[in-house]
């Protein structure tokens, strides 16, 4: 019995998705509730489950492409076939793969060309982890698998180059016009080539600029949703608000000693490392409770001040920034916000954060530090007020006591709606944070 695959609700206000990867191609076996393919929503990416078990009998929506919810994107036929007999259906690949080599018809003209060595077999029979759509256009150009090509991008990605090198590799040796004609032996034939496979058009164009060398070219790509909702927030935050950026820095030095001095006995009683952004998110709180406006929210013609802290992390996830919420932060413990930033981090770059962990949110941290940012205007998340950015961690010359003396520093950036938070609350809000940084004590004081 052949089912529907439909894309599911993923989120609220969500109507649309892009198909990313199939993990299962037509012809393919699947266990009940195994991952078919990834949707990409504007929000996060999920994965569609089987209903049942079964093979993959036709694929409708393609990578790249846009469906709707509640669209049919393929169809999985049900089966009681075991998952270690062969399918049901060959996937297109295998099925016009010949086993051994096979000497070709006899041609109908003599052969003025060279011997063609054959052609070698895949490298490992792997496919690589993610074909770049540069090199996608390549393999449709030269009708290759992504199989067939050694991956040797950053993490097994196929990059174009692989795909080039590849050809050059395969090319045979050009003849001189002027040699005859000679036999060619069954024993030196060419395999049979494979017959050529109805391909889909890769989502990306590469346009050669005339009268220029190949190297110079222009790579169309579509913009995921999740990129396309990320520029429109942050076009709609530039012309909604009134942004204003005011600085301070911060000297690092009692935190680090403090993580230095606890940091094995924390690990070995919570289990996870000690970061500097349970320092941060500690000494945020304190500051918004300091300045409420900077935990409010314009609405229509109201300010919404909020009596808890939802407060977003800013974490790349790969495809794009995405935001995941710590949900009443005032009430987690330092392991507990270490814990949940590191789930983030990882649940992000493998697209597994689920679309309500990324709405809300009444304030937000950006650490640009870990990619050595060294000041930065960050741009806030609406409808929030305010977004703090955290630098570099640098050894700088600073004033001590009439003394000029070595500290690691960082600069800390604070973004604000002026429409809301004047330059005086701004500006105290960033001298609390330094305040509970250099002295860690008064986050247990409460002073």
């Amino acid at each position: 019995m052949s089912h529907e695959l439909r894309i599911p609700e993923v989120g609220e206000s969500i109507r649309e998705v892009q198909i990313g990867q199939w993990l299962k191609q037509e012809g393919q076996w699947a266990d009940k509730d195994e991952s078919l393919v990834q949707l990409e929503s504007d929000k996060a990416t999920v994965d569609l489950p089987a209903p049942m078990a079964g093979v993959v009998t036709k694929i409708l929506k393609h990578e790249g492409e846009v469906a709707a919810v509640g669209e049919i994107v393929g169809y999985l036929e049900e089966t009681t076939q075991p998952k270690t007999e062969a399918p049901i259906k060959a996937s297109p690949a295998a099925a016009q793969r010949p086993k051994e080599p096979q000497p070709p018809e006899a041609p109908a003209e003599p052969v003025a060309h060279a011997v063609v060595q054959p052609k070698p077999p895949p490298h490992d029979g792997n496919r690589p982890a993610a074909v770049m759509p540069a090199a996608a256009a390549a393999l449709a150009e030269h009708n290759l698998q992504a199989d067939e090509v050694e991956a040797t991008g950053p993490g097994g990605r196929l990059l174009k180059e692989d795909v080039l090198r590849h050809v050059e590799q395969q090319s045979p040796p050009a003849t001189p016009p002027s040699s005859p004609p000679g036999p060619l032996s069954l024993s030196a034939a060419p395999p049979a080539r494979k017959p050529e496979q109805p391909r889909r058009e890769p989502s990306s164009t590469a346009v050669a600029l005339p009268g220029v060398s190949p190297v110079r070219q222009e790579e169309a790509v579509p913009m995921s949703l999740l990129r396309r909702r990320i520029a429109e927030r942050l076009v709609e935050a530039q012309q909604s608000a009134a942004l204003l950026t005011t600085f301070n820095e911060v000297d690092m030095t009692p935190v680090i000693e403090l993580r230095q001095r606890y940091r094995d006995a924390f690990q070995q009683k919570y289990d996870v490392k000690l970061g500097f952004m349970s320092f941060f998110v500690k000494a945020a709180i304190e500051a918004l409770k300091a300045c409420p406006e900077l935990n409010a929210e314009i609405r229509g013609h109201d300010i919404v001040y909020h009596n808890y802290f939802d407060l977003g992390i800013a974490v790349g996830s790969g495809k794009g920034l995405v935001v995941p919420v710590l949900r009443n932060a005032e009430r987690m413990s330092f392991a507990e916000v270490e814990r949940a930033v590191g789930d983030f981090g990882v649940r992000a770059l493998s697209g597994k954060l689920k679309p309500d962990e990324l709405s809300g949110g009444t304030f937000t941290i950006s650490n640009g530090g870990v990619f050595g940012s060294m000041l930065s205007t960050p741009i806030i998340n609406p409808p929030q007020s305010g977004i703090l950015g955290l630098h570099a961690i640098q050894e700088r010359p600073v004033a001590r006591h009439g003394e000029v003396v070595i500290r690691p520093m960082m600069y800390l950036a604070l973004t604000y709606d002026h429409r809301i938070v004047d330059g005086r609350e701004a500006v105290g809000f960033l001298r609390r944070v330094k305040e509970v940084i250099e002295e860690p004590s008064r986050i247990l004081l409460e002073i």
